[in-house]
């Protein structure tokens, strides 16, 4: 087990288990916990496929602590706002990459929500591939209503999933969305019982775990491009990946 600041990381075998653990607090966010989880993608082991993203207590996450960020340390507001502007830019791009390792290609995560997913917590979500949601899931994107903008890679992902004018609603209104719309909506991979969230979630780890490991990263990889390809570039990308598992099946990978 390796634990940082309000955060920590569990390993068993091919699963590794990023827990939020500030559940006095509803698991705010704070710069230092985006720090610690950065250095979790750095300390993966190699054999980890799946890697479960979930909050202790009765919420995910009620998004970025407020009181650091309205103090005067490292990450708040004050300081952020005091710095030249690629210095300021290069700071957040650090905070992003507490979300952005969730997308790594040879990892699937998951996000187990229940609870309030808020501004960061609801990025945190959307950093993942997959969601599973309580009932009880309620998710924002509520930066809007303190001025600012998502800026933890959750504005393309959001679009992926819900299209640009759902998203744009989303985001500019900062509205709550429960778990039914959500699933609706195709934000919710699944939504069960508050009480079967973690059933649920490891039915589907395991489910993942059982397909051939190179063939799920090439699949992964072929889907996440799948947006942003032409259909010609999207199917010479299927002959390329296919060709290397029929090689990598018939024993003549290199």
């Amino acid at each position: 087990m390796t634990t940082g600041p309000g955060v920590r990381l569990e390993c068993a075998g091919p699963v590794a288990t990023v827990t939020l653990c500030r559940p006095d607090v509803l698991n705010a966010q704070t710069p230092a916990m985006w720090r610690a989880m950065s250095d979790f993608s750095r300390s993966l082991p190699g054999d980890v496929r799946v890697v479960v993203v979930r909050g202790e207590g009765r919420a995910f996450s009620a998004g970025l602590d407020l009181s650091v960020a309205n103090a005067t340390g490292p990450g708040s507001f004050a300081e952020l706002a005091t710095l030249p502007e690629p210095e300021c830019a290069d700071r957040i791009a650090e905070f992003q990459s507490a979300f952005t390792w969730l997308h790594r290609p040879d990892v699937v995560s998951i996000a187990a929500v229940q609870g309030h997913a808020i501004g960061a917590g609801f990025q945190l979500a959307l950093a993942c591939d997959l969601r599973v949601l309580a009932e009880d899931a309620r998710l924002s994107m509520a930066e809007v209503t303190l001025g600012l903008v998502p800026d933890l890679a959750g504005t393309g992902r959001l679009v992926d999933l819900v299209g640009y004018s759902r998203a744009l609603e989303i985001c500019a209104t900062g509205r709550r969305i429960d778990a039914a719309e959500a699933d609706r909506i195709g934000l919710a991979t699944v939504v069960v019982p508050t009480a079967e969230l973690a059933d649920a979630t490891s039915d589907l780890t395991a489910a993942l775990l059982t397909g051939n490991r190179d063939a799920v990263v090439e699949i992964k990889a072929l889907l996440a491009g799948a947006a942003r390809r032409t259909p010609a570039d999207q199917q010479r990308a299927e002959r390329e990946a296919q060709v290397r598992r029929l090689r990598d099946l018939a024993g003549r990978g290199e």
